[in-house]
């Protein structure tokens, strides 16, 4: 117990969870502003200090690797904006203090949850903490308290609660997998060195519950429709950190297992079973965006098309598993951007539904700016970052001679650039009908100011990677079979 005070994990925790409460506990809204500071001050120093400590084990269930530093490093950059904006959703509304208290314990909750989903070493330790993300995430769900966000919390949990089950069944079957080689070691690095001796057959059921269950964090087919419903029934602060972050924790969970069984002879079968599961979210989330008049749920599906071709750029091999996760960095900072401005346009119109918003350059130019700056970015048209990577998953699916998956998925983006298209210039350029403007709420500039800074990041990381940055991805796939 003394040990775990002393590591930096142990501190983050406990601080983590002393701010928690006292967020839980206040009504006033200056000490409210003090504690989410102190807390991004905590959660800064915990990824200074595990940048610092690369692969050093903390309190035995925790090791900051590569990929923990990458997502670590993004959650600690998304924390910023995502407090921001959520003081600014909280203050447009004049939030019930109660209610405000809540919102914001939960939000660290969030924060502290992924930050040690990302760092665990152990893959039922991963369990827990992406099991918190879940009962927190479901109190930011329900912070509008109306039915809608009702209905969306009970669905977001009992689709978690069967996915997490899932997983739970997974792990129980890979320990059968493991005893058989006379081992009981769950930690990452023992199941790594032992699975070319696990039984093929409860290994294969293993990847199979473990893989489902975590499609729901990670937005893929077919667990996919809880993240739908969270993203547009949350707060946009909120929805912005499920559309990012979130996810992230979900790739984490697959990625890890799937290095687990790269020295197997199952792997050739789990990118097949990964590849699958890309194309299929790919076209489901071209299906929902042609039809889709919802905003929030537009930006969703965006969220589970990304996705698909992260697992497709994972699956094809080679440079696709470096463009995987740097797709899946790049879209961690573009996708909060239309969520962080969806606040703003719902502020203006009061509507989510593209019928009810339009000439929205005529009302906030700043966030008219960054919508349409988005659009390009998100829909990796030059000089996005996403573009690079999107090409170089392209580039790994034509040297493994996909070329009729190249094809097909091409077909998919031009429908889904199509529609995207249609409804944000829709939104930009022609006007409402039936739009009252007479008393139009006015937006600061300042507040699209993170959304800009978010955008050129994206274009930065894509077009100029620091070095730092393709070191920490190479590091990531440096266990995966060549």
């Amino acid at each position: 117990m003394a040990q775990f005070f002393s590591g930096m994990m142990g501190s983050y925790l406990v601080g983590s969870f002393l701010i928690s409460m006292l967020l839980f506990f206040n009504r006033n809204k200056l000490v409210n502003y003090g504690l989410t500071i102190l807390f991004m001050v905590l959660q800064w120093g915990l990824t200074i200090y595990e940048f610092d400590h690369l692969n050093v084990v903390d309190f035995q269930y925790f090791s900051p690797d590569s990929l923990a530093i990458i997502f670590l490093v993004v959650l600690s950059i998304l924390c910023v904006p995502a407090i921001y904006h959520s003081h600014v959703y909280c203050n447009s509304k004049a939030e019930i203090p109660r209610n405000r208290g809540i919102y914001f314990s939960a939000l660290v909750v969030l924060f502290a949850a992924l930050s040690a989903a990302y760092l665990s070493n152990h893959i039922a330790i991963t369990w827990i903490f992406v099991e918190l993300t879940t009962l927190s995430s479901s109190a930011l769900i329900y912070h509008r308290r109306n039915s809608r966000s009702l209905e969306g919390t009970w669905k977001y949990i009992f689709v978690c609660s069967i996915s997490i089950t899932l997983v739970f069944i997974g792990i129980l079957f890979l320990s059968i997998a493991v005893q058989r080689t006379g081992s009981t070691n769950l930690f990452y690095q023992g199941l790594f060195n032992s699975a070319a001796g696990m039984n093929v057959f409860w290994l294969k059921l293993a990847f199979l519950f473990i893989f489902t269950g975590f499609t729901c964090k990670a937005g893929l087919v077919p667990m996919y429709t809880a993240g739908i419903d969270a993203k547009d029934k949350a707060p946009s602060p909120a929805g912005a950190i499920f559309g990012s972050a979130l996810m992230n924790v979900g790739f984490i969970g697959i990625f890890r297992f799937y290095q687990v069984i790269g020295p197997t002879s199952i792997f050739e079968w789990a990118n097949k079973i990964m590849l699958i599961t890309g194309l299929l979210s790919i076209f489901v989330a071209t299906v929902y965006m042609l039809r889709v008049k919802n905003l929030k749920r537009m930006f969703a599906y965006s969220s589970v098309e990304h996705m698909g071709l992260i697992m497709v750029g994972l699956a094809a091999g080679g440079i696709g598993r470096y463009a995987a996760i740097l797709h899946l960095v790049l879209h961690s900072f573009a996708k909060p951007v239309l969520f962080f401005q969806m606040g703003q346009v719902y502020r203006i119109y009061k509507s989510k539904s593209i019928y009810d918003i339009g000439d929205y350059f005529k009302y906030n130019l700043s966030g008219a700016l960054v919508l349409l700056f988005a659009f390009f970015t998100v829909t990796a048209m030059p000089p996005s970052g996403m573009f690079v990577s999107e090409f170089l998953i392209f580039r790994a699916l034509f040297e493994a001679k996909h070329i009729w998956i190249i094809l097909f998925i091409m077909l998919l983006l031009t429908m889904i650039i199509w529609s995207f298209g249609k409804n944000i210039f829709k939104i930009l350029f022609i006007k409402p009908i039936g739009f009252n403007d007479t008393d139009v709420e006015k937006i600061s500039p300042f507040e699209s100011l993170s959304q800009f800074i978010l955008l050129a990041l994206v274009i930065y990381l894509g077009l100029f990677p620091p070095a730092g940055l393709v070191t920490l991805i190479n590091g990531a796939v440096s266990n995966l079979p060549k």
